[in-house]
């Protein structure tokens, strides 16, 4: 291991009884960098972060956070990193700064070092008129923003964010979204779990694919994209007779599957002739395709081509 990644793991195992959750992990993460880990329900992601934040060992493999070891150097560690979970864990009857100020104090700063810390991130998130009031009174996007601040008290060189957007609606989730990349701005390393993938595209300059407790993909937005095709086109069927049989057609080409609205996505190179051969393919009477339109691949595309399903209607529900 060097010191050149912000987290390095190798080889990470871990059970639970009789189940395997983990099955040899490999993960390198670059300094200043974001690195978003995606999996379905029970892959795996809840686990590794737990294991790299120092809340459980594993089994088998080695890690390193911030240049240290997660079990011999677990002190160093934790000195290092900060953890926010799914859910804001902040006390609801103190006011903002309060809260601030009392992760300050834990944090061995002095009291005017701890008030002045506290004024610095109410500021940088927005919050400083809010700071007098209980957060009792905030919203969903406060907490979570709140919740983030009182990590970033002691000045974390390494982020854990675990579903951070999960529940807001869409004005707070840009709002964290512009948060995080002002933090890898500032030189911070963000790990980062999220159920929207439309989030780790926007972030991650890395994504790394777990499913059964193996990486099956890494690599950046783009390349996992490119992986799976250039684009892809959606056919509307007329029917389920002509879905069934399009569907039977196309194949394993198939990476996008919706039943309900009777359509199917296909990877294409985009081409005006590519498409226009798929559908005389598919279709040669010109009568099973009711419409079709073409989309640039998405990583729901990546995820339907490596684990067998979409990621649209995923949540972490596991404790894995």
């Amino acid at each position: 291991m060097t010191s050149e990644w912000a987290i390095e793991a190798t080889g990470l195992e871990k059970s639970y009884g009789a189940v395997k959750v983990l099955g040899g992990v490999d993960l390198r993460v670059a300094k200043g960098s974001v690195f978003s880990l995606l999996g379905p329900n029970g892959a795996g992601k809840t686990t590794t972060v737990r294991i790299l934040a120092t809340l459980m060992r594993a089994d088998v493999g080695a890690a390193r956070v911030a240049g240290f070891d997660v079990v011999g150097e677990r002190r160093e560690v934790r000195r290092r990193i900060s953890l926010t979970g799914q859910y804001a864990a902040v006390d609801e009857e103190q006011t903002g700064d309060e809260n601030l100020r009392m992760m300050g104090r834990l944090s061995r700063l002095s009291g005017p070092q701890a008030r002045g810390r506290a004024r610095e991130l109410l500021e940088r998130f927005d919050l400083a008129d809010a700071g007098k009031r209980r957060v009792s009174t905030y919203s969903g996007g406060m907490r979570r923003r709140l919740d983030l601040a009182a990590g970033l008290v002691d000045r974390p060189s390494v982020i854990f964010l675990d579903e951070p957007t999960t529940g807001l609606d869409p004005r707070s989730r840009q709002a964290m979204w512009q948060v995080i990349t002002e933090l890898v701005g500032d030189g911070v390393t963000v790990f980062l779990t999220t159920q929207y993938l439309e989030e780790a595209d926007k972030l991650a300059d890395r994504i790394a694919v777990i499913d059964g407790g193996t990486v099956v993909a890494e690599g950046t937005p783009a390349e996992l994209k490119k992986r799976v095709a250039d684009h892809r086109v959606d056919l509307v069927l007329a029917d389920t007779q002509a879905f069934d049989i399009v569907a039977g057609i196309l194949g394993n080409r198939v990476i996008l599957r919706d039943p309900a609205r009777l359509t199917l996505g296909a990877a294409t190179d985009g081409s005006a002739a590519h498409v226009r051969a798929l559908l005389d393919e598919v279709d040669p009477a010109h009568r099973a395709i009711r419409s079709f339109g073409l989309h640039s691949a998405t990583l729901d595309d990546v995820f339907l081509a490596l684990t067998g399903h979409t990621a649209s209607t995923e949540k972490e529900t596991a404790h894995v």
